[in-house]
Order: C-alpha cells, then structure tokens, then sequence
C-alpha cells in the first residue's frame, strides 16, 4: 500500500541518528526544558530568521500562547479561514476569544484578502493567516490590512516548515509564527511537539512564561499553563531540521513529476504563488467523482487523504455558533472535489509513477 504520509520512513531514513540522539537524552539527567530544547530553539531561529524560537507541546498550543501573550482574550474576535485544521479555531476558542470565519482564494486555497474589510470589526485584533499544503498566505495584501487596522499577523506554518515569500522564511514576516511539528510535518517528531517564533525579545520573555504557569523564578507572573516540549522531541527535531532543506527539494521534485504528467487531465492541479517557494506538505487536486476516485484508488494500493472533507463552520461543535462571511462558496466547493495525492520525501518515482498511472486510468 502507498500511503498518503509516511513519518515511520523518514524515521529510517535517519534512524541512526535519532536513536543515538534519543538514547543520549534518556541516559541523561534532563528531560523537560533542557540542552536539546534551548539548542532546537536556537537552530530553529538562525533557520528560519527571527530572534527567538520557544518549543512548546504541540501546534494547537503555539496559537493559544501566542494570542496569550498579545493579550487576546475574551471579547476579542481573531479573523481566520474555515478550510484548515480544526486546530486553529480552537486554539482561539481555548482564549475566550471568538474566531471569525472569512472563504479561500479559488486558485490557492488560503485566505481571501478581499472579505477581511468585511469581517473586520472594533473587536478585531488579529488575522491567522494559515499558510495551507506548503505554501504562503498572500501576505502582501494581508499584511497591509493589519497595518492599516493596527491588528496583529499571526502565520499558521504548521504546513510550511521552510517555504519562503519574497525570499524570506514563513514565520519571520508576521509579529508571531507558529508551528505544529506533529509526524506528519515537514519538520515532525516522534510526538507532540510546536514551536513558537518571533522577533519581539518581549513577547519571546512572555512566551516563556506562558508555556509553563507565566512562572519567573518559579512566581506566576501571568495566569499561564503547561506546554513544556520535552528533550527527547526536541532531539528528533534537531536531527530532522539538518535534512529540512533537502527532504523538502525532494518533495518539490515529486511535485514536479505529478504536475508534468498529469497536465491535460481531468484535475486541477496546484497553483503556485508568484514570489513563493512551496515545500509541498500535501499536493492536493481538485477532481470530479471524489469518492469513487478514493475507492478505485485503494483498490489499487493507493491510499489517498482529503484536507479537509467538512469545513470547520460546518461542523457540528461550531455550526450555526461563528461568525463566518456572507460568502464561503470556495470553502463549501471544495470540500467534496479535493483529494491529497501521496506526498513525503521517500516516496519513490516508482511509487509516484504508479499513483500518476492509476488516475490517467480512472479518467
């Protein structure tokens, strides 16, 4: 069977060190909070740009802090889009403050820039901009929005460990970035595990409290919480984050296969933004009879995914109970046309040249 994602493959493909990295950890006296998390944090920042990096648990959790520490709360209302992981919604739910659901881009697939003066209110005070399947949000148009509104840009990069926009590292642009580092990501553990950039030195101080009680020296100086990243995530990560640039070239070149060999063909095959350098987390198409392509496709030992198949403003914990924009046709559109295609770095051409022959069989 090829399967969608493949985290136990890229474990062997640097299996010996991540077991020597582990077995160090575990044969020390540190687990919580120590030499890999500050060494992670600091490799992290030179890597992606910024001045401070903060590991915390998981990515649901670096949306949470972060809002936290700019203080976003109760009464306030944080702008986002519905066609993501349900993760993001309720990080913002987990503060008090209440998420407000904009449509996509038809040809992208992130936020629309053009709804935000819509949603937008004297509650506002910040937009999530998921950076979706590997790529960036259009963060000129977004950015200048929150400039314009004096609001904060938050990127979501659970899904873009390393793409850049305009030459820079998604996560540097906007006041904060988070990512989830769960298997499955560019850059995934063992686990649980998130990371929290910026390059404010006070909200880095904040976040670092936040994630364990808003201690300093052990005294709460903020209503704070659990969200220590342990040592042992931590050194998975730092082995895995070598191997970033080139296990996501390797994507790209998978990537190009798909898009070469299946021009022409009954999907709509990913566009790529101008001035963005995708790290193709997922490839998704767009297809006609969905479900019956998922069957024939497992039929033929091709397990394929689908990001996702029920908005979040459709669900039943949030349906009817969030603000969402008078138009969400693209959101609603897509959610029974999408399938994700096999993607991870150790995916063979031959694997790849299976997949690409099955759908020119099924259309």
């Amino acid at each position: 069977m090829i399967i969608c994602a493949n985290p136990s493959a890229q474990f062997k493909s640097y299996q010996s060190e991540i077991e020597k990295a582990v077995l160090k950890v575990m044969r020390g006296d540190r687990y919580i909070l120590g030499d890999e998390v500050s060494s992670l944090e600091k490799e992290f920042s030179e890597y992606i740009g910024v001045t401070s990096t903060i590991g915390v648990a998981n990515g649901t959790d670096s949306i949470e802090i972060a809002l936290r520490a700019l203080d976003i709360g109760v009464g306030d209302e944080v702008i986002t889009v519905s066609h993501t992981a349900v993760a993001t919604i309720a990080a913002i739910e987990a503060t008090g403050a209440d998420a407000v659901l904009v449509d996509v881009e038809a040809e992208y697939y992130t936020l629309n820039p053009n709804q935000l003066e819509e949603m937008f209110s004297d509650k506002t005070r910040a937009i999530i901009a998921v950076h979706l399947y590997g790529q960036s949000a259009n963060l000129d148009l977004i950015e200048s929005f929150c400039k314009g509104k004096n609001i904060f840009l938050i990127e979501d990069v659970s899904q873009a460990h390393g793409a850049t926009y305009r030459g820079r590292r998604l996560g540097s642009i906007g006041i904060i970035g988070c990512f989830s580092c769960y298997p499955t990501k560019n850059l995934g553990a063992m686990g649980d595990a998130g990371l929290i950039t910026t390059n404010n030195s006070d909200l880095a101080s904040k976040i670092r409290m936040l994630r364990e009680y808003g201690w300093s020296n052990r005294i709460s100086e903020y209503a704070g919480r659990n969200s220590r990243l342990d040592e042992i995530q931590a050194a998975v990560l730092r082995v895995k984050l070598k191997y970033l640039d080139s296990d996501n070239e390797k994507r790209r070149k998978l990537a190009n296969y798909f898009m070469t060999h299946l021009s022409g063909f009954q999907f709509t095959l990913p566009y790529i933004r101008k001035d963005n350098e995708s790290v193709f987390h997922l490839f998704v198409i767009k297809v006609k009879r969905r479900n019956e392509l998922l069957t024939y496709l497992y039929s033929k030992g091709i397990q394929a995914g689908v990001h996702y198949p029920v908005p979040v403003h459709l669900q039943p914990a949030y349906k009817g109970k969030i603000k969402i924009s008078s138009d969400m046709s693209i959101t609603e559109g897509l959610a029974n046309k999408i399938i994700s295609l096999p993607m991870y770095p150790e995916l063979t051409l031959k694997d790849a040249e299976l997949v690409v022959q099955t759908l020119k069989e099924f259309s």
